[in-house]
Order: C-alpha cells, then sequence, then structure tokens
C-alpha cells in the first residue's frame, strides 16, 4: 500500500464530527515528517473508484482550515465541518477549529485495524 493509499485509509477512519492534522495523519501512515505530503495528497491525487474522502475533517496542527486552496471556495470546508457539529470560529484573519475539543484520538480498534490494513496491502475501507 503506497502513502496516498495510507492518507486515504486513514481520512476514512476519522469519524463525523472530529478533526486531524496533516501531521496525525502522517504518523499514523508511518511518515511523522510528511505532514506536507498528506495535504499534496488530499489536494492533487485521486482516491480510488472515485470514492469521496472526508479531506474536510483535516485541519492544521493548530486547528487552522485549509480555505480555498483546497476546496471549491473559501468557506466549503466550514460550512462541511459545521454541518457534521464542529463548531469553526474566526480568530486573526482565518477559520480554526478548537483542537482540544474536537481532535479525533483513534481508539484501539482503529489503530489495530489500520495497521492490519496497511499490513495486508489491501484497498478496502478502513
Amino acid at each position: 500500500m503506497n502513502f496516498s493509499e495510507k492518507v486515504f485509509a486513514v481520512c476514512r477512519t476519522i469519524p463525523k464530527g472530529k478533526v486531524a492534522s496533516y501531521g496525525q495523519i502522517a504518523l499514523l501512515c508511518g511518515n511523522p515528517k510528511q505532514a506536507r505530503h498528506v495535504g499534496y495528497v488530499l489536494g492533487h491525487n485521486q482516491p480510488p473508484n472515485g470514492e469521496n474522502i472526508p479531506a474536510h475533517r483535516v485541519v492544521n496542527s493548530q486547528g487552522y482550515l485549509s480555505g480555498a486552496g483546497a476546496f471549491p471556495t473559501a468557506d466549503t470546508q466550514k460550512f462541511l465541518l459545521e454541518s457534521e457539529g464542529v463548531s469553526v470560529t474566526f480568530i486573526n484573519g482565518s477559520q480554526r477549529v478548537d483542537l482540544r475539543e474536537y481532535n479525533w484520538t483513534p481508539s484501539e480498534k482503529e489503530l489495530c485495524t489500520l495497521r492490519s490494513l496497511f499490513e495486508s496491502g489491501e484497498h478496502t475501507n478502513a
């Protein structure tokens, strides 16, 4: 399973109403220094079978949203998160999520599922 496939698998695992950082996803994929690469994968690579990956649940390490660079409009990510119950605030000219409240902490079961998936190399949903 390549890095992009791992990124998509981790993103599929983030539950509604929670967010994860690019660095957190990179760490879960086994490449802790590849946070920027996670952003590249989500912005430029097509998921398998045209699947819809919940990339709107991914924010930077301080909870700031990606904005128009990654979505059709500057407010798309905000609207998608709010539709899932995540509160987005406007701080210092940017939209932000409180990571203390909304950061996803994978359960032991989720971690084991991802590990098994990565080791098997399967391309199925996590």
